[in-house]
């Protein structure tokens, strides 16, 4: 087998386009796309499905990326070792996120204490964030879904609860306070399918024998705060990614099923990672 095509492969897999791949490696695209290509004309396979202008793994490039993820963070610490030190000091870790809040500090802190690497930062719903995660495509989460497959590992992080919120002109807008049953019949705008705010709020009313009115399914955060914003009903967010608003009031729900938790994940694989120890242990620290 050919290390160097192999390594391309990996570049690209791991950077999920043949551009950025070439711009971290330092390579020519045109090289880097050749390198691929005889490597999966070699076996008489095909590695990436072309995807407009990215790329996206077919099933044996997941199972081939999964081998060389371990190879070279093997290599990685083997470097490591023979340098005599396991400081972190460069590499590049990516992190997908359901809020950025919960995110930030862990985030910041692993910069304090290694100014060499560099972070991305995706944000998506928890199944976005753990399907990331799964392909490759992250390196740590952050998610309010903790993952029941064995090959994640968890670490709970924080508590967060659900409040409700209308806008300052809302007839409930006065009020400290509701009960869950005061939202039967209610018209909700709701984080879309797949978000666990959503799924929060469903299994609460479920549990409590609620039916709320008519919901509006919103995707993304803000667009929930603008639909709110118009009346078009009552919004759903958790109290730490609730950012203060001279439009809204927030208002607690305390007999309501809705409190959850987050957690730091990863895959186990990936533990082998020393950015994605440093991002755990981190982690672990400032776990409440």
């Amino acid at each position: 087998m050919n290390a160097t095509q192999l390594k391309a492969f990996h570049a690209v897999a791991r950077q999920g386009s043949f551009t950025r791949a070439a711009r971290a490696e330092g390579l020519s695209q045109p090289n880097l796309s050749g390198q691929v290509k005889a490597l999966e004309e070699a076996y008489g396979v095909r590695l990436f499905e072309r995807r407009g202008r990215g790329v996206e793994l077919s099933e044996l490039g997941r199972k081939l990326y999964a081998i060389t993820d371990r190879l070279y963070a093997l290599e990685d610490e083997a470097q490591a070792l023979l340098a005599g030190s396991k400081a972190l000091t460069i590499g590049h870790l990516r992190i997908a996120a359901d809020n950025a809040i919960h995110a930030m500090p862990i985030m910041a802190e692993l910069k304090r204490r290694h100014s060499g690497v560099s972070l991305s930062l995706a944000i998506g719903n928890s199944e976005a964030v753990l399907r990331q995660l799964a392909d490759y495509h992250a390196d740590v989460g952050v998610t309010a879904k903790r993952p029941s497959e064995p090959r994640f590992h968890a670490i709970a992080y924080r508590r967060d609860r659900l409040i409700v919120f209308v806008p300052r002109a809302h007839p409930l807008a006065g009020r400290e306070s509701l009960g869950v049953r005061e939202l039967e019949g209610v018209d909700m705008v709701l984080r879309e399918p797949g978000s666990v705010t959503r799924a929060v709020f469903e299994r609460a009313m479920a549990e409590a024998g609620v039916r709320v009115g008519a919901i509006m399914d919103i995707d993304g955060r803000e667009a929930v705060r603008e639909a709110v914003g118009s009346g078009l009903g009552i919004g759903a967010a958790f109290a730490r990614e609730f950012v203060p608003d001279d439009r809204f009031v927030a208002i607690p729900v305390p007999d309501a099923a809705f409190d959850v938790g987050e957690y730091v994940v990863c895959l186990e694989e990936r533990l082998r990672l020393t950015a994605v120890r440093a991002f755990m242990r981190i982690a672990q620290e400032m776990a409440e």
